[in-house]
C-alpha cells in the first residue's frame, strides 16, 4: 500500500477474543480520519487462536497486516516489530486489550494536527485493580528519581507519533526496550492529554508480579546509572560510620579504660557489610549482563511469518 497517512501497531498475546472487536473499532475510528491506513497486528507467539484470526482478517481486508513472531519476545520488541515495518505518515501503538480505547485515536490525532509529534495519552481515571494502579504509581515515582526526570503517572501505551519520529525509534538498537520511555527520550514537540480507560473484558494482563518487576529493574538499568552511584554512597557512608565506631571504641579503651565486649555486634556488622557488598556485585552483575547482551548484538525478535 502506498502512500499510507495512518498505520496502527498493536502486540496481541493471549487476547484472541478481542481482535474482531478491536478491528470492528479501529475501522469505524479511523475512517473519522482518512480512508488511507494499515493496520499492523503483531502475533508475539501467542499461544491462543490469535494467528488464525489475524489471518482471517487480513485475507478479508488488505489493509489489515499480520507478523508473526518466532516465540513470545515481549510487548516491546512485537511493537518494534511493527514499527519496521509501519509506512505511515502517522504512527500510532496501542495494546490490543481494548483498555485503551480506538475511539481515543481521533482525540490524539487532533492534538497532533495542531503542530506536536508525538501525542502521548494519559489514563484520566485507571480502571484497574488496585495492586496494579498503586504498582504503577510507585514505578513512576521510582522512575522520576533514578532517571532524575519528571514524568507523569499513568500514561498509556496509546499513542500518536510522525514518521519522523519512528525513523528515529527504529534507529536506536539497544536491547533493552521500553517503547514509551524510548519514546520520551527522542525529543521533538510532545504532549500528554488525558484519555478514557476501560475496564479489561477479555483475557488478563499477562504481567504478573514477576514480569512487573524484571521490566522496572530492566528499565531502570536501561536508562540510569544512578543504582550504581547509591552504592558508592553507600559504600562511603559505611566506612565513616566504622571509622568514627572505631575512633570511639579506642577513646574508650585509652581514656576511660572500658573494653568493648561485642562478638555479636561484630558479626551482625560482617553480614550487614556482607550483604552491602553482595548486593553491589549484584547491581554491577547487571549493568555487565546488558553490556553482555548488547555486544553479541543478536537480532531483536525472529519472525516465523
Amino acid at each position: 500500500m502506498k502512500n499510507v497517512y495512518i498505520s496502527v501497531v498493536t502486540p496481541v498475546y493471549k487476547c484472541a477474543e478481542c481482535l474482531d472487536e478491536l478491528y470492528t473499532r479501529l475501522i469505524a475510528s479511523l475512517h473519522s480520519i482518512t480512508n488511507n491506513f494499515e493496520i499492523i497486528m503483531v502475533d508475539d507467539g501467542s499461544p491462543d487462536n490469535a494467528w488464525q484470526i489475524i489471518t482471517s482478517l487480513a485475507t478479508k481486508d488488505k489493509r489489515v497486516k499480520g507478523i508473526k513472531l518466532s516465540r513470545n519476545f515481549g510487548q516491546h520488541y512485537a511493537i518494534t516489530a511493527g514499527l519496521d515495518c509501519a509506512k505511515g505518515r502517522w504512527v500510532v501503538v496501542m495494546d490490543c486489550d481494548l483498555q485503551d480505547q480506538p475511539e481515543e485515536i481521533l482525540k490524539l490525532y487532533n492534538k497532533a494536527m495542531e503542530g506536536y509529534d508525538i501525542v502521548v495519552g494519559r489514563r484520566a481515571e485507571r480502571k484497574d485493580g488496585i495492586f496494579k494502579r498503586l504498582s504503577s504509581k510507585v514505578f513512576y515515582i521510582l522512575y522520576s528519581y533514578f532517571t532524575e526526570t519528571k514524568i507523569e503517572d499513568n500514561l498509556s501505551s496509546l499513542c500518536i507519533f510522525s514518521s519522523k519520529v519512528k525513523n528515529n525509534l527504529i534507529q536506536m538498537k539497544e536491547h533493552s526496550r521500553a517503547y514509551l520511555f524510548l519514546l520520551m527520550w527522542v525529543g521533538f514537540r510532545r504532549v500528554i492529554i488525558p484519555i478514557n480507560h476501560s475496564h479489561r473484558k477479555y483475557g488478563k494482563s499477562s504481567y504478573n508480579f514477576k514480569k512487573s518487576l524484571e521490566l522496572f529493574i530492566n528499565i531502570i538499568t536501561a536508562h540510569s546509572n544512578k543504582p550504581l552511584r547509591l552504592f558508592i554512597n553507600i559504600g562511603f557512608f559505611i566506612s565513616c560510620f566504622a571509622f568514627l565506631y572505631g575512633l570511639w571504641i579506642l577513646i574508650l579503651y585509652f581514656f576511660y579504660a572500658k573494653p568493648i565486649l561485642g562478638w555479636a555486634s561484630i558479626i551482625v556488622s560482617i553480614f550487614f557489610l556482607g550483604g552491602v557488598i553482595i548486593a553491589g556485585l549484584g547491581m554491577l552483575g547487571i549493568y555487565i549482563g546488558k553490556i553482555f547482551d548488547e555486544v553479541k548484538d543478536r537480532p531483536f525478535i525472529l519472525l516465523k511469518k
